[in-house]
């Protein structure tokens, strides 16, 4: 297995005049690419001689995010990705406990935690344009690429650090289930920072292909547009965008018909919201259940959505996957339990965290806290987190039950589920909405009471503005427990 980089030298040999990235109307050629890739990569080794160092990337999301992706991979430097957006705590938190070597960011930007923070302005410019693209890089795939974290930086933050070998086979997924490739124009509509955007532009560069830059803060006509003009093939996005974008009229989604290929992942989207974006955006519509830690794991597609809408569909090419009882024993199908995974994508241990890996890493696969049923043809059901399981009155309650109960209602436009401390039943079911139209709390409760067993009834449904979300679509349920009233 080669470096990740090196299927930058091989398409700016076989394809030097093909764009790589178009952004604002400017093309990067593969030739430019390979070339600013090696310059970068030059410069960065010898400013960080210690190969087995680790960088931050904390750059906007602009072409230079990517070129800096390729060219830490090139230069064999493992990456820390940092989001601009994250306090200067935030970023200080991270930086720290992953011991990062050096930062690479934006004019202005300080110094986090005297890691030391190279700013990519003119002067870097001039000095990449100088520095030597021909000299010798890494090739082994073994060689350290990322450190790919879980949601949230607050706390002791989780990130198993994945090697080139692993993200290869991640790609591999793309090729084989979902259909990118080096004819792909991938029209990047979500942050860098986010592990799925991340992976996905560098999957199609990989590949050979285009990838046009449209991300965030974008209207949905903007990215329409966009997808219009730059003649887009391929879209990735997650939930909240779907849901802006099924806002606008048939009429304005029109040019998202003419897409191959458009997918979502980071949150489930409900049934009724997946046959909305098939029919009305594009036919080729698929949902992909992944995490940072393993990658791909199941896949839903357009012919399976009708009949197995709740699901996140099958496990994709290579990926084993199970839903095993307290003590590790996989279960019959149909029966809810803990979720496990593993394939060759998948890693083995989050970095600098011997605790966390032993609970989340046995026995060659991947715990990652979600629970779940798998029936009989192997369609993959989620039933939320385990840590966010509520026991009312020594019954399970799982919060996906009563979300989509609620959400089938026609005002609803999300809801989350959160226990409620109760001193009679342990906890009580309290329901966060977003409404896409008037409703009142009394009407959405007897709503939910004709679809769900007694225990399952909410004791409570708040209506609020939006719900807390992180980049990648997910609600943070933690922000909503501490909404709830007290006492």
């Amino acid at each position: 297995m080669m470096n990740l980089a090196d299927a930058l030298d091989i398409h700016a040999v076989a394809r030097p005049d093909h764009p790589a990235i178009v952004e604002d109307g400017a093309i990067i050629t593969y030739a430019e690419l390979r070339d600013r890739v090696r310059r970068l990569a030059s410069l960065i080794t010898a400013r960080v001689p210690d190969e087995t160092a680790i960088v931050g990337l904390c750059l906007a999301d602009t072409a230079r995010y990517v070129i800096a992706l390729y060219a830490l991979a090139r230069a064999g430097r493992a990456i820390l990705p940092m989001d601009l957006r994250w306090t200067e705590t935030e970023r200080a938190n991270v930086a720290v406990h992953f011991g990062a070597t050096l930062v690479l960011g934006e004019p202005g930007q300080p110094d986090v935690a005297g890691v030391p923070t190279l700013v990519w302005d003119d002067h870097l410019d001039s000095a990449i344009d100088r520095a030597d693209p021909a000299i010798a890089f890494p090739k082994d795939g073994e060689t350290p690429f990322v450190l790919s974290l879980s949601s949230g930086t607050t706390g002791r933050p989780k990130g198993p650090l994945i090697a080139h070998r692993h993200f290869f086979r991640r790609f591999m997924t793309h090729w084989i289930n979902l259909g990118l490739n080096g004819r792909d124009r991938f029209v990047m509509a979500t942050p860098l920072y986010f592990g799925g955007g991340r992976t996905f532009a560098m999957s199609v560069l990989f590949s050979g292909g285009t990838v046009i830059m449209k991300p965030p803060p974008c209207s949905p006509e903007e990215l329409i547009r966009t997808i219009d003009t730059e003649q887009g093939t391929s879209l990735f996005l997650v939930p909240t965008q779907f849901r802006r974008l099924l806002e606008l009229s048939d009429e304005a989604l029109a040019p998202l018909k003419r897409l191959n290929l458009l997918f979502s992942s980071g949150a489930p989207l409900s049934s009724d919201e997946r046959r909305a974006i098939r029919s009305r955006m594009c036919e080729r519509f698929f949902e992909y259940y992944a995490s940072t830690e393993g990658g791909g794991i199941t896949l839903l597609g357009p012919a399976d959505i009708d009949d197995h809408g709740e699901s996140v569909g099958r496990p994709v090419f290579a990926v084993e996957v199970e839903v095993v009882d307290d003590e590790d024993r996989p279960l019959s199908a149909g029966t809810i339990g803990k979720l496990r995974y593993r394939g060759p994508g998948v890693a083995t241990a989050y970095y600098r965290d011997p605790e966390a890996s032993v609970e989340a890493f046995r026995h060659g696969w991947f715990y990652p806290g979600d629970l779940a049923e798998i029936d009989a043809a192997g369609f993959v059901t989620l039933k939320g987190r385990a840590k966010d399981m509520i026991i009312r009155g020594g019954i399970n309650i799982y919060p996906a039950d009563v979300e989509a109960a609620l959400t089938a209602h026609p005002a609803v436009a999300e809801a989350a589920v959160v226990g409620w401390p109760s001193q009679e039943f342990g906890e009580e079911i309290a329901a966060f909405v977003r409404l896409a139209a008037p409703a009142d709390e009394a009407a959405l409760i007897a709503f939910a009471k004709e679809r769900l067993a007694r225990a399952k009834w909410p004791k409570a449904v708040f209506v609020v503005e939006d719900l807390p979300k992180n980049g990648a679509g997910k609600v943070l349920k933690r922000e909503l427990v501490e909404r709830l009233p007290k006492g």
